[in-house]
C-alpha cells in the first residue's frame, strides 16, 4: 500500500521533505498552513499537492499527516483535529516527544517524530541538505517501519530515540551547531578592534573553518583539535588573556571556560600531561 502523504505546515523543514519524499516517489496529496503564501510556495514545489483550507480537511484524505508547524503549535493541531482509526501522524520537532501528539494516539491514530540532524537557513537550502542526513526518530509501530524507510528513501541514516532522549539530543544539536554561529560571531566581533568588520572577519576565517571540518572529518576528536591549549603553551595562552581584559573583559569568562573545557581534548590526544593540565587548569580558573 501506497500512503497517501499530507502536511500541515508548510514552513521550510515541513516544504524541503515533502520535495524530497515527493521526489522518491511518495504521493504528496494535501497542504494546508494559516499562510496562503507559505501553501502556495508548497504546492508549487511538490506536484501533485492541493492546498486545503482546514487541517481537517488534509486529515481526512491523507493516509499519513506530517505536523510541521511551529514547535508551539504541534499540540494544538494535535488537539483540533479529528484523527481516525489506523491513520499515522507525526512531527518533525528536534525536542518534543511524541507525547505532544497524545490527543491524536487518544483517538486511534498512530503517531511518531521524524527529526532531521540538519541546519536550514532557506528553502533552497533545505531541499539541498535533507538527503544523506542522519533522522532521528522516535515512534510506534508500524509508523516507526516507515518513518525508517522514509530515512532511507532520503538516502540517510536514523537514530532511534526514547522521549526521554529527545530533549538532551536536541540540546547536542543546538550546542553543536547553533552555539558555532555564536563562537564564529564573538571571535569575528574582535576584529573590530584593528578596524576590520565582522564581516571581513568571517571571510578571513572561513579557510580555517573549512579546515578545522575536515580535521574533524578526516581525523575526528581528540586527534584533529589543534591550538595553544592542546600544546599547553602557557605562554600564549597568558597573552591571550591579557589582551582579552584590556580589550574584551566581557569576552574573558568564555574564554576562559572553554579553554578549561579543551583541556580533556589535550589529554585525550597525548599532547599534554597531566601536570601541564593543571598549570592550564590553575591558568584558566
Amino acid at each position: 500500500m501506497v500512503l497517501k502523504l499530507g502536511f500541515i505546515g508548510a514552513g521550510t523543514v515541513g516544504t524541503a521533505l515533502a520535495v524530497r519524499l515527493s521526489q522518491q516517489g511518495y504521493p504528496v496529496i494535501a497542504i494546508h498552513d494559516l499562510y496562503p503564501a507559505s501553501a502556495e510556495r508548497f504546492a508549487g514545489a511538490v506536484k501533485g499537492s492541493k492546498i486545503y483550507d482546514r487541517a481537517q480537511d488534509v486529515a481526512d484524505i491523507a493516509d499519513f499527516i506530517f505536523i510541521t508547524t511551529p514547535d508551539d503549535f504541534i499540540a494544538q493541531v494535535a488537539a483540533e483535529v479529528s484523527w481516525h482509526a489506523g491513520q499515522m501522524v507525526a512531527h518533525c520537532s528536534g525536542a518534543a516527544s511524541t507525547d505532544v501528539l497524545a490527543p491524536a494516539r487518544e483517538r486511534g491514530a498512530r503517531v511518531g517524530c521524524l527529526h532531521p540532524l540538519q541546519t536550514f537557513a532557506s528553502l533552497e537550502q533545505a531541499i539541498e541538505n535533507v538527503p544523506g542526513s542522519l533522522f532521528a526518530i522516535e515512534a510506534e509501530e508500524p509508523v516507526l517501519s516507515v518513518l525508517k524507510e522514509m530515512a532511507t528513501a532520503l538516502k540517510g541514516t536514523w537514530l532511534e530515540l526514547t522521549a526521554e532522549d529527545k530533549a538532551l539530543y536536541h540540546a547536542a544539536a543546538c550546542i553543536a551547531c547553533n552555539y558555532f554561529y555564536t563562537l564564529v560571531s564573538v571571535a569575528s566581533d574582535l576584529w573590530q578592534n584593528w578596524g576590520k568588520s565582522s564581516d571581513e572577519a568571517i571571510r578571513a576565517m572561513l579557510p580555517m573553518l573549512h579546515g578545522a571540518l575536515n580535521n574533524l572529518k578526516e581525523v575526528g576528536l581528540p586527534k584533529g583539535a589543534t591550538g595553544p591549549i592542546l600544546r599547553g603553551d602557557l605562554v600564549t595562552i597568558r597573552k591571550h588573556l591579557a589582551a582579552l581584559e584590556k580589550k574584551a573583559p566581557d569576552v574573558l569568562p568564555l574564554y576562559k571556560m572553554m579553554g578549561t573545557w579543551t583541556i580533556p581534548l589535550a589529554l585525550g590526544k597525548g599532547t599534554i600531561d597531566q601536570q601541564r593540565a593543571g598549570e592550564l587548569r590553575e591558568l584558566l580558573k
